[in-house]
């Protein structure tokens, strides 16, 4: 089953993509809670490339690599990736309030689609956050 997640971003797509793509910026908004953070970011932003952002809980009880593979880029509109057997879709549109960034993602069997909706949509969320921040 496919997931949809987006938000709209009020600022220029050439930052908007920047702060998506730059290990630096993935490293402050890439969190679903405050109990949680991005330690580590590496990007190679190409097709083929890999990613991979270290997820840890904040009082070091637990931690995961978010990580796959760039499977097609689309500069400033499009980044298709896998991550395991599952793959997402990151779509940017420029639109009169802002860019729309929507993410779309296969779910996985072990939360609910609800869970994995709430967790996507609140990184997406930061990341609107951060990127407002940095205007």
């Amino acid at each position: 089953m496919k997931i949809r997640v987006e938000t709209t971003v009020d600022a220029p797509i050439d930052q908007v993509w920047r702060a998506y793509t730059t290990p630096d910026d993935i490293k402050q908004w890439n969190a679903a809670s405050e109990d949680w953070h991005t330690t580590a970011a590496s990007v190679d932003l190409r097709e083929g490339g890999a990613f991979c952002s270290r997820m840890e809980a904040r009082d070091g009880s637990m931690g995961f690599d978010f990580s796959g593979t760039y499977t097609r880029i689309v500069e400033h509109q499009l980044i298709e990736y896998s991550f395991g057997d599952r793959a997402a879709e990151v779509a940017f549109a420029e639109t009169p309030h802002g860019v729309r960034v929507q993410v779309t993602f296969d779910s996985e069997p072990a939360h609910s689609v609800e869970q994995q909706r709430e967790g996507w949509q609140a990184i997406l969320d930061n990341f609107n956050r951060h990127v407002a921040a940095k205007r």
